[in-house]
C-alpha cells in the first residue's frame, strides 16, 4: 500500500506548523523551500488541509499559515483523511459470480479488518510526538 506524495507533503508540513509557536504564521514559500517543493504544489496541499480544519490560513503581508489546534490533538490519520479522503482501500469486484464472491466477499473482510487496523494505529499517532523527536534531535 502506498499514500500519494500529497499526503507525505501533508504529513511534514504539520510537523513544520507544529513546531512553530500558533501565534506564527509562516508562508507557503517557505514550507515549499524547507521541502523542496513548487509553492503552487503546496498550495494545493495546505487548501486541503484548511478545508479539514487542521491549519488556517492569515491572508496579508505577514500572513501565510498556522496550525489550527494544539497538535496533541491532529492525529496522523486526520492528515491522510484530509489528502486522501476516507474510502475503503480496497472492495471487491460486484462482477464475479463464483463462489469466492457469493455471501460476502472473505477477501474484503480480511482486507476491512486489516485496514481499520491500521486506521486504529494511525488514529492514535500523533504529529505532536513527531515534533517532540525532532525538538529532542535538534537541541
Amino acid at each position: 500500500m502506498k499514500y500519494s506524495k500529497a499526503t507525505n507533503y501533508a504529513l511534514h508540513t504539520m510537523v513544520i506548523l507544529a513546531l512553530t509557536s500558533q501565534e506564527k504564521s509562516i508562508s507557503v514559500e517557505s514550507l515549499a523551500e524547507m521541502q523542496s517543493l513548487s509553492s503552487t504544489y503546496l498550495s494545493k496541499i495546505l487548501t486541503k488541509l484548511v478545508k479539514a480544519g487542521l491549519i488556517v490560513s492569515n491572508p496579508g503581508v505577514n500572513g501565510g499559515y498556522r496550525i489550527s489546534k494544539h497538535p496533541q490533538e491532529i492525529s496522523f490519520l486526520d492528515v491522510i483523511y484530509a489528502i486522501e479522503g476516507q474510502t475503503s482501500l480496497f472492495s471487491c469486484s460486484s462482477e464475479h459470480k463464483d463462489s469466492l464472491h457469493k455471501e460476502g466477499c472473505l477477501i474484503e473482510q480480511v482486507m476491512i479488518e486489516a485496514e481499520n487496523n491500521m486506521k486504529k494505529e494511525l488514529g492514535n499517532r500523533y504529529i505532536i510526538d513527531i515534533a517532540k523527536q525532532v525538538k529532542e534531535k535538534g537541541e
